[in-house]
């Protein structure tokens, strides 16, 4: 190889490493720019500007993370998309459709925990009952539910804050009933009272009452379930005897009415019998007798065929054969 051929050989190999060396530095810095980039990004979203969007059936609420936050009206409701710094304020979002809840003594309905309900009736006597609950928070005042209990998580409430509740009403009413009352045809009405007292206590923050009721019968001793159930049957027993009873009084008062209605029919018969004979004997006068004599005696001519009988009783009582007429 000729000098020449080594001095132009080296030269091209020497530029082939500049030029790829020159590419590496060049993508070594696209990648920093947007890495770089990528990171600022993201730190202003997450920090300095972000969007979040509130799906149907919730309500957001934008909590503000610095300054003052006097009251409700101080706190937005948003929905639907919602951009919002979140180095300044937060989003907290609450469900407004329907919630329900079970608390009962059976870890397979519910929460896996015995979250039965206790509470006294008038006589001191401690009843058990499993409860179901339903509310929904009004939209328009979700403001006012964050300021009275600063919560953003709805479980928290629900079996905290609404659990108490449901126990203080129903304990505030049952002290007015007696365990018969509560247990027995008094029910209805004593559920209807502790769900008005429940939503008196928290209509004002916008929690609507939908459904509140106990799941079976309450759970009493024993004992007093027996005496109930007892005196129970013992009550439809004798009502179940009086109306035997008014249905045979009612039976008899019929049949006595009947026999009375024949008896006086018949003396009814009997009076128009004798008063028609009365009438009739008051008008037989001898010249009515001779009229009916003479229409009796007119009727026989009437009916006479001609012929003259064969027979005839002469004044002696003798019976004679007349001669017949050969003619």
């Amino acid at each position: 190889m000729t000098l020449f051929g080594e001095v132009m050989g080296s030269g091209t190999g020497r530029g082939s490493d500049d030029l790829f060396a020159k590419n590496a530095r060049r993508w070594a810095k696209f990648g920093v720019v947007t890495l770089a980039s990528l990171i600022a990004l993201s730190i202003f979203l997450n920090y300095v500007a972000s969007v979040k969007r509130i799906g149907a059936g919730y309500v957001g609420v934008e909590v503000l993370l610095s300054g003052s936050q006097r009251g409700a009206s101080e706190i937005p409701v948003r929905t639907g998309w919602v951009f919002y710094s979140p180095l300044r304020s937060q989003i907290i979002e609450f469900p407004t459709f329907v919630q329900t809840v079970k608390w009962t003594h059976d870890l397979n309905e519910g929460r896996a925990a015995n979250e039965e309900m206790s509470f006294n009736s008038k006589e001191g006597m401690e009843i058990y009952s499993d409860v179901s609950l339903s509310y929904a928070i009004d939209p328009k005042h979700v403001p006012d539910f964050y300021v009275k209990y600063r919560v953003n998580d709805l479980d928290l409430f629900t079996h905290g804050i609404l659990r108490d509740v449901v126990r203080n009403s129903l304990n505030e009413v049952a002290s007015t009933y007696n365990v018969e009352q509560i247990y027995g045809e008094q029910k209805a009405e004593f559920i209807n009272k502790v769900q008005m007292i429940i939503q008196q206590k928290m209509e004002p923050v916008g929690v609507l009452i939908q459904q509140f009721g106990f799941i079976g019968a309450p759970r009493v001793p024993s004992v007093i379930a027996d005496a109930i159930t007892a005196k129970a049957q013992a009550i439809q027993d004798a009502e179940r005897a009086r109306n035997e009873l008014a249905k045979t009084q009612a039976e008899a008062a019929k049949e006595i009415a009947a026999a009375d209605g024949d008896a006086k029919a018949e003396v009814t018969r009997a009076q128009g019998e004798a008063e028609a004979n009365r009438i009739r004997q008051s008008s037989l006068t001898p010249q009515l007798l001779e009229l009916r004599k003479i229409e009796n005696q007119k009727e026989l001519i009437e009916r006479w065929n001609g012929q003259l009988p064969t027979v005839q009783t002469g004044n002696g009582g003798l019976l004679m054969e007349l001669p017949k007429n050969t003619n």
